[in-house]
C-alpha cells in the first residue's frame, strides 16, 4: 500500500503534469471506486473544472479543482497516468480524466481497492477521510506533547499506535518497522510503557524516516511507481523490512519477523529489546 512518501511522490509528479489543465470529460468504468457522490453526479460535477492544485493529506492525495476537491485515497494498487487520447485503455483503467491538451489522466488499479470523492471547498476537513488525522510527520506539525498525550494511557502495542492514523498520518506497515528499529523501541512495547526520553527518540525517527523516504521517491517492493511510472529508491535503505533471517547492519544478529496487530513486522530482537 502506498504510504506518505509514495504518494507524496505520485503528488509532485500530478502537479508537474497536469495542474492548469481543464477536465474536458470524465468517464467511470468501475463504479465502486466512487465512494461520494453518486457516479453521474461525480462526472457532471469534474467536467469543466480546471485542476488548480494537487495536495496530499496523510496516504490522500487532494485534487484542488475550481469549486471541488477530488479526494483520491490509492490503497493497495492505485496508480495514476497521463496518457495520450489515442492510446489504447489498459486492462485495469477505471476512470479517466479527460483534459484539454488532447491527454486523459487516468486512474488504474489492479485490485479496484482505490476510492474518491469529492467536497466542496472549504469543506475539506470536516470530511470523515480528513477529520481525524493525526499530524503530518514533520518538525513543525508533529510535537513530543502530542505523542506523549496520544501514547501515555494506551496498552496498544507501539507499532499499532504508529499504524493508527488519528495519531501521526501517512505512516503505514514498511515505515513503522523501520522507525521503530530507528529509534531502538520494540514493536509489541506498549504505548503507555515508552519512557520520556523514548518517546523523544521516536518523534525524531519518525521525522528522519519519513525525510528520507520522500527524499528518495519512496520504497517499491512490488509494483509502486510514481506519476511518471518511476519506481522509489528507498527500499535500497530498508534496515528491516524485509529481511527475515537477514542480519542486523548494527549488531549482526538476526532479524525476525512477528505478527503484530495483525501485521507482519520486522525488528532485530538484540537492538529492540522490550
Amino acid at each position: 500500500m502506498p504510504e506518505l512518501p509514495e504518494v507524496e511522490s505520485v503528488k509532485n509528479g500530478l502537479k508537474q503534469l497536469v495542474v492548469g489543465k481543464s477536465i474536458t470529460e470524465t468517464r467511470v468504468y468501475w463504479d465502486n471506486i466512487i465512494k461520494n457522490p453518486s457516479v453521474s453526479e461525480f462526472k457532471r460535477r469534474t467536467t469543466g473544472q480546471i485542476i488548480t492544485d494537487i495536495k496530499r493529506r496523510g496516504k490522500f492525495l487532494l485534487f484542488i479543482l475550481d469549486s471541488d476537491i477530488l479526494i483520491s485515497h490509492l490503497r493497495m494498487e492505485g496508480k495514476y497516468r497521463l496518457e495520450n487520447r489515442d492510446e489504447p485503455l489498459t486492462k485495469h483503467t477505471h476512470v479517466v480524466f479527460e483534459l484539454d491538451n488532447i491527454k486523459e489522466l487516468r486512474y488504474l488499479d489492479v485490485r479496484k481497492f482505490g476510492k474518491m470523492s469529492l467536497v466542496k471547498k472549504g469543506k475539506l476537513k470536516d470530511h470523515p477521510s480528513i477529520i481525524n488525522l493525526g499530524p503530518e510527520p514533520t518538525d513543525e506539525a508533529l510535537t513530543v506533547s502530542h505523542l506523549v498525550k496520544a501514547l501515555e494511557k494506551t496498552g496498544r502495542p507501539i507499532k499499532a499506535c504508529l499504524l493508527d492514523q488519528t495519531i501521526v498520518a501517512g505512516i503505514g506497515n514498511i515505515y513503522a518497522d523501520e522507525i521503530l528499529y530507528d529509534a531502538y523501541i520494540h514493536p509489541e512495547k506498549k504505548g503507555k510503557e515508552l519512557e520520556y526520553d523514548e518517546i523523544c527518540r521516536l518523534r525524531e525517527s519518525i521525522i528522519k524516516i519519513i525525510r528520507c523516504a520522500v527524499e528518495n521517491g519512496g520504497t517499491t517492493i512490488r509494483t509502486y511507481s510514481n506519476a511518471y511510472g518511476t519506481e522509489g529508491s528507498y527500499q535500497t535503505y530498508l534496515s528491516v523490512y524485509g529481511k527475515t533471517n537477514e542480519k542486523c547492519s548494527r549488531c549482526r544478529n538476526t532479524i525476525e519477523k512477528i505478527k503484530v496487530a495483525q501485521r507482519g513486522t520486522h525488528y532485530c530482537p538484540n537492538c529492540q529489546k522490550m
